[in-house]
């Protein structure tokens, strides 16, 4: 099972993250975000260390379009390590 930051590094996994701003303001509704990009593995673990748990990144992720906290995040096996 993967749980920390280096158990995906280690096997070549993808990190994708979504914004969850749903564009409601109260009472008024706007746009959604909608913003999923992609992170770099390797960043991450060299910011965060390797040990650090998959479970608590989105809460300390902040989107770049819109300033919403927190992100829900996606760990796969990338394409290429899969096959």
């Amino acid at each position: 099972m993967v749980e920390s930051l280096g158990d995906a590094w280690k096997l070549g996994w993808t990190v994708r993250v979504r914004c969850l701003d749903d564009g409601r303001r109260g009472l008024k509704h706007g746009r959604a975000c909608r913003y999923r990009p992609e992170l770099d593995l390797t960043t991450l673990v060299c910011t965060r260390g390797r040990d650090f748990p998959i479970s608590r990144l989105g809460n300390r992720l902040l989107c770049l379009r819109c300033g919403w906290r927190p992100m829900a995040v996606t760990v796969r096996p990338c394409a290429a390590a899969a096959s």
